[in-house]
Parts: structure tokens; C-alpha cells; sequence
């Protein structure tokens, strides 16, 4: 009988015998004798495994949906969605499946019941009779008086009778097939060590390397505690392990076995990540974390590198001539070792992609990096114009142009031609845009009070409000710290954040009402945290403690929700559609146009030059010559000068005040002689 079973349960490959030496001995000093169990075992209110226990009475389940564990969450849906302090009152925690399994109401009979009450062979014999009333039928059948003609079910808590093909009952043989028909003995076991009120990860189907591997990844998971796990996700990726036939998750390397894992997965797209994961941490308790083993890796792992950033991989793999791709990764790890950002150091890995599949055509006969000269560049600058005066063109030439000097600085390669140069004319010129201000129209609406409650979340508005009041680019908003508030020695509040751009701190003064605002958030967060948080705005999911910042693209994803909850249109009547960094055009143009020096916005915005803050001072010369139009005018005399503003000296006029206001400024106005001429008085004559 049971090498019957064995035959029917999937058979696993041969471990290679390329298995990485050492693996399994540092796995076995590695994994804790808690996480060593074939079925490990988790409590309801374990802080990654569990959710806390459900709200219904006694039942000691994890609860996953409203505050319940998922039986009691569909008897909740199916009774209506009770009030469900009512509901957790009335409820029995007992459900399908809890306590002893019932016989068929035959009496003497020890085969499980199905929905009728019968076993199957009686529910046979109750349809041959026509299905007659069913308890009058049951009272007249004889009771059964032979023994358990194959047994009694393997699991010890289990009083009923085996079936014929499997030592099971009906309803352990069901739950057998469901597990994926492990050994039956080690089900026996295994369902014996599984309380009914604790959430299980059943790794039996799993041969012993492979479990050993998934053993760690999950203890790794649960003393990191960075976000919660569901064990049904984990039961579903061991499924995929097992249909896959792996004997261990480094048997093939990494795109093979994501190729395999894929193809697995079958309608489990959401135990891809914990395989991923689980996979990461074999990987790097084989061989280790550092440059040593990321450099010659095609992709880096930027966590193995201690580098913590939104982009976890840079990936080299496009590139294929080895002698490119030697130079581009040494160009990435100095540049990242130099403080550049990983997003810029992205940026120069890309522009070297489309760059090496260019070398890469027949027709140029690139063998290696002497045979770059002028003249191939040259034709590269052609083929680029293909994209057109973009962003995306700008950035290959200027990402090029960095590597080939840095390559001649750093002699990082004696073969690179002398003529092997982009100038600055190579660089398509880029058209000067205005600011990307809203209207006033638009504001008017953006900050009106009752559009701003509208967030259904606290954390936007506020993030909202800052961003149009501070002018905080979008990621240093989002990563601002928890004690953002600093204050002067007139007690005047500031805000302080890093400059990520420019790295460096900034401060920003703010308002006594956004200040209330921060320190309502840091209430809340401590609230949740007493122990406190490190940022202002955590990320809300896989976030545990509270230690990661929230992602901008987060709150992009809820912006536009937002604004058509408000109806905010433009002077067409038509949606509005914006990004959060227009806000800050709006602050830096709005503090132009209110005579607000120049140095002081560029203090506010935090610019790095006085170049992008002029930016802004283009309207700014707008503003003041509106003024100016508007203004009376008079001579030296006292008598009045018009000049029509729309006439044909106006521009000339116009140029000519505002170099006198510059250069022949006087106590109580400027002096109008031509700028050709020289005026000798400090004074009006």
C-alpha cells in the first residue's frame, strides 16, 4: 500500500553534483533548531508570519481581512456584513474542519461523511432506493458490524476508517492531494504537530536540500522583519518548487532559474518575489556580499553593497563586447564609490548600452577601443538624431562624453584615440522653456481648504501642502525626517530636509499652521511607533517598523485621484492634470512676481546657481515692466512723460530704464541721460 502512494507522489532530480561546496554545512550551522521542522508553525500574532489573532471569540487563527482569519471572514460576508462587534459576539469560533471529523450516520459505520451525512457507499445504496427521506432511511438500515476492513486513518487523532487505495480517511486523503501527495506518514505526522489555530508552512514536498534552503530563507525573513509574509504565499511557492523538480535553488544559474521558476509559477504570480528572495539570501550565504562577488556579476545587487536606494539592481548585460563592459562597470563603481547617484550612474550605464550595440554593427569593424576615432562618433552623433532634440538624446551624448573623459583622466585605458572627443557643440542646444507654473486659476483651487480635506489620507494632504508652500522637490518631501522642525532665535519655525540633488541640508521657513500639521503627523506616527520613526512619512506597506521612507511614485499614484475628486479645471473648463514639481515653479515664479530678491528665492529653492533661479526672473522682468507702464512718469522738472507702451520706441525705452536704473541710480530716482554720455552729478542738477 504504501509503495503504492510513494509511486503516485512527484518524484524530485538528483542534486548536482556541482552543488556549491560548503552550502549545505554553512545552511546546517546556519538554520536554528526552530525553523529545522518539515511543518513550521506560527502563532496568530507573530510580527511577520501572523496579523494577530481573529476577533471572533476563541478562534485563535491569524486574521487576515476586517480584523477576522478568512473562515470567519466569508461566514461574515455571507450573513451580510454584520456590525462586526456583533458578529465577532454571536459567532462560534469553531468552523469547517476544527475538532474531530464526524462518521457516517450509519450506525457503526466509520467511514467520513460527505454533505449528506453519509459515507459513499451508503449514499450509493440511498440512491439505488430512489432517495427516500433520508433520516427514515438511515434509522431502518442495519448498523455495521464488520471491522475497518483497511484500517483506521494514519493520523492518530483521527478515528475514522482508511479507504482502500490510500491509509487515509476521506477527508485526509482530500487534504493529502491538496498538499501535493507528500509521503503519507509524514502528512500523519506533520498534520498532528499543525494546530488548528495557527497558520503552518508545510515544506514535506520538498527533498532535503531544497527544504533546508527554504528553512533559511523564511528565518531570514522573520528575523529581518522588514514586511509582513502570508504562509499560504509560502505554501504556494513550496508547490512551485516541487512541480519544478529543483533539488536546490542555486542548481542552475540565475536566468535559467528564473526562466524555470516562471514557467512554475502557473497562476502563483504572487510567490515569484519570496522565491526571488529566498534565492538572494542562499546565494549570499554561499558566496558572500561585497564588490568581490557583485563586480563580475553581469547585474549588481546594490544591497550586497551596502547600497540602499529605490533601484536595487544596475544590470551590464546588454553590453557584449567584454572589453566595453570592463570599462563600463569600472566606470559605475567609481562612480558610485565617488557619491554619484545610483540614478545617474543608471542613466550612464544605458547610454553605454545603446552606444555598445552601435559599435556592435558589422559594418564598423570595432574590435576594441583604439578603433574608436572621431569619425565613429561622428556617425554616432547621425544616428542618435533619430530620437530627436530630446531629453533622452541630450543624455546619451552628455553620459558618452563623461566616460570617454573619464577614461583619459583616470588612464584607465592607454589605447582611447586623442581624437576621440565630444565637444560641447555636439550637445543639440535645448530650447529655454518658461517655468512650468500653474495658474493662479488653477491655485486658487489647489489650495482652496475644501478641496485639501478631501484627502482621504492625512499624510498626502500634508505632503500637498508642502510641496506648494516650501517648494520641496517631490523626493526630498517624501524622505523629509521625523524632527524636520528646527526654529531661530525669534522662535520662527523652519523646515530641514536634505537636498538630495545637491546633497546637502536646507532649510525653508515655513508657517505656524504647517508646523501644527508636522507635528499632528509625528503624534500619529508615534501612536503606531512609541518608539519612535526615523522619517515623517513611512512607506505604508512592507514597512514593519517604520524605517522606509515612502516612495514618490506613491503619492503620484494618488494625485490624480485627488484632483478629480476636486473637479480642479483649467480657464477652458477642462481637467487639470499636473505634477508635483510644478508646484515648485509655481513658489519660485509666485516669489519673483511679488519683488521677493532674487537671492532670497534662490535661498528658498535651494538652487546651486543664480543661472536657474533667473530662470524664474524672466517673468519677474514681465512684472515690472507692467508696472512700469502703469506708472507716471516725470522729467527732472516735474513735468509729465508719456510714451505709449505699445509704440515703436517702447522696447527701446524700456531698455533704457532699466540700464539706468542699474548704472546712474540717484538718491531719489535715476538719470535719464544716454548710457553713451557720462553723468557727473549724484544728485538731480
Amino acid at each position: 500500500m504504501t509503495q503504492r502512494i510513494s509511486e503516485t507522489a512527484p518524484s524530485h532530480t538528483t542534486p548536482p553534483t556541482d552543488y556549491p561546496a560548503g552550502l549545505r554545512e554553512k545552511l546546517m550551522a546556519a538554520v536554528r533548531p526552530e525553523f529545522r521542522s518539515a511543518v513550521l508553525v506560527f502563532e496568530p500574532d507573530d510580527p511577520v508570519f501572523g496579523s494577530g489573532p481573529c476577533l471572533v471569540g476563541s478562534c485563535r487563527r491569524a486574521a487576515r481581512l476586517h480584523g477576522m482569519c478568512c473562515a470567519h471572514h466569508q461566514r461574515w460576508n455571507a450573513e451580510g456584513r454584520l456590525d462586526k462587534e456583533e458578529f465577532a459576539a454571536s459567532t462560534a469560533a469553531q468552523i469547517r474542519g476544527d475538532g474531530t471529523l464526524p462518521s457516517c450516520s450509519v450506525a457503526g459505520c466509520g467511514y467520513g461523511r460527505n454533505s449528506t451525512g453519509l459515507c459513499i457507499a451508503h449514499v450509493r445504496q440511498w440512491h439505488r432506493a430512489d432517495r427516500p427521506d433520508l433520516d427514515a432511511w438511515v434509522s431502518t438500515r442495519p448498523p455495521v458490524t464488520t471491522p475497518a476492513p483497511h484500517g483506521q486513518c494514519r493520523v492518530a487523532s483521527c478515528e475514522l476508517w482508511a479507504t482502500a487505495r490510500i491509509p487515509l480517511c476521506v477527508s485526509h486523503a482530500q487534504r493529502w492531494r491538496k498538499a501535493g501527495r507528500p509521503d503519507v506518514e509524514a502528512f500523519a505526522a506533520a498534520h498532528e504537530q499543525t494546530p488548528h489555530h495557527s497558520e503552518s508552512i508545510d515544506l514535506l514536498l520538498l527533498p532535503p536540500r531544497l527544504r533546508l534552503e527554504i528553512q533559511y530563507a523564511l528565518q531570514q525573513r522573520s528575523d529581518q522583519q522588514l514586511a509582513r509574509l502570508i504562509p499560504k504565499q509560502v505554501r504556494h511557492a513550496v508547490n512551485v518548487l516541487a512541480r519544478s523538480g529543483m533539488g536546490s535553488l542555486l542548481e542552475w544559474p540565475e536566468p535559467i532559474w528564473r526562466e524555470r521558476i516562471q514557467s512554475a509559477l502557473t497562476g502563483r504570480k504572487a510567490s515569484g518575489p519570496f522565491l526571488a528572495y529566498a534565492r538572494t539570501q542562499v546565494e549570499n550565504l554561499c558566496y558572500g556580499t561585497g564588490w568581490e562577488i557583485e563586480y563580475p556579476r553581469d547585474e549588481w545587487r546594490l544591497r550586497n553593497l551596502g547600497i540602499q536606494d529605490m533601484r536595487t539592481r544596475l544590470c551590464f548585460g546588454g553590453i557584449d563586447q567584454p572589453w566595453l563592459k570592463d570599462l563600463v562597470k569600472r566606470w559605475a563603481r567609481w562612480r558610485l564609490a565617488s557619491g554619484i547617484g545610483v540614478e545617474q550612474v543608471s542613466n550612464g550605464i544605458r547610454a553605454l548600452n545603446r552606444f555598445g550595440a552601435f559599435l556592435a554593427r558589422p559594418d564598423l569593424n570595432i574590435e576594441g577601443l583604439a578603433d574608436v576615432h572621431r569619425n565613429v562618433l561622428e556617425r554616432y552623433l547621425a544616428e542618435l538624431q533619430t530620437l530627436g532634440r530630446t531629453e533622452s538624446h541630450r543624455r546619451a551624448i552628455g553620459q558618452l562624453g563623461i566616460f570617454l573623459t573619464d577614461i583619459r583622466r583616470h588612464r584607465w585605458d592607454a589605447s582611447l584615440p586623442a581624437d576621440a572627443v565630444l565637444f560641447t557643440e555636439d550637445v543639440p542646444r535645448q530650447a529655454k522653456r518658461l517655468p512650468r507654473a500653474l495658474a493662479e486659476h488653477v491655485m486658487a483651487q489647489v489650495e482652496d481648504p475644501a478641496n485639501l480635506d478631501r484627502w482621504q489620507d492625512p499624510v498626502y494632504r500634508l505632503i500637498t501642502v508642502i510641496l506648494m508652500r516650501c517648494g520641496l522637490r517631490l523626493k526630498d518631501a517624501c524622505r523629509l525626517p521625523f524632527d524636520c522642525l528646527v526654529h531661530d532665535a525669534d522662535g520662527a519655525p523652519y523646515l530641514r530636509y536634505l537636498n538630495h540633488k545637491m546633497k546637502r541640508e536646507a532649510l525653508v521657513p515655513i508657517d505656524e499652521e504647517l508646523e501644527q500639521d508636522i507635528r499632528d503627523q509625528q503624534q500619529r506616527l508615534l501612536q503606531r511607533w512609541p518608539a519612535g520613526v526615523p522619517v515623517l512619512f513611512p512607506r505604508k506597506l512592507k514597512n514593519l517598523h517604520g524605517q522606509v521612507p515612502m516612495r514618490g511614485d506613491t503619492y503620484r499614484q494618488v494625485l490624480n485621484p485627488w484632483l478629480e475628486r476636486c473637479d480642479i479645471r483649467d480657464a477652458n473648463g477642462q481637467p487639470v492634470h499636473l505634477t508635483p514639481h510644478q508646484w515648485r515653479h509655481t513658489l519660485g515664479t509666485r516669489l519673483i512676481n511679488r519683488d521677493v530678491p532674487q537671492e532670497v528665492v534662490r535661498k528658498i529653492l535651494d538652487h546651486d546657481s543664480h543661472e536657474m533661479t533667473a530662470h524664474y526672473a524672466r517673468l519677474h522682468d514681465t512684472t515690472v515692466r507692467r508696472h512700469w507702464e502703469k506708472a507716471r512718469k516725470v522729467n527732472i522738472s516735474g513735468e509729465k512723460v508719456s510714451l505709449d507702451p505699445n509704440g515703436p520706441l517702447a522696447e527701446a525705452a524700456w531698455a533704457k530704464q532699466r540700464v539706468g536704473r542699474a548704472t546712474q541710480a540717484l538718491p531719489n530716482g535715476y538719470c535719464s541721460l544716454p548710457v553713451v554720455k557720462t553723468c557727473p552729478h549724484a544728485k538731480p542738477a
